[in-house]
């Protein structure tokens, strides 16, 4: 069981890794117009996870941007047939996502 400070949860991430992370996955972003936008929140969002400890257990994740960009096509364009609408649920669909490829690690 992991602990940090005698404490069973927590986050060990750091504030220089997070910086550098956002500024890679902003200038991938902008460099591909946004097409690699679904790249960019999965290195992100993984480091995050990755980094997380809960009651003694450390958590995984294991999306992949290959399986998230599929998942954003098909909001994309449920967004468009709906004018707009169902991107309100873009953001929920998103972290849906996101749960369902979280894990404790073994």
């Amino acid at each position: 069981m992991e602990t940090y400070h005698g404490r069973t949860s927590f986050f060990d991430g750091g504030l220089v890794q997070l910086i550098g992370w956002t500024i890679l996955g902003s200038l991938v972003t902008i460099a591909t117009l946004g097409i690699c936008y679904p790249w960019a929140l999965t290195m992100i969002y993984g480091w995050k996870i990755n980094h997380t400890v809960i009651e003694g257990h450390r958590l995984q994740f294991t999306g992949s941007a290959i399986g998230l960009f599929g998942q954003w096509l098909k909001w994309l364009l449920l967004s468009i047939l709906t004018l707009g609408i169902y991107s309100f649920w873009v953001r929920i669909k998103l972290m849906d996502w996101k749960a369902s490829q979280t894990s404790f690690r073994n």
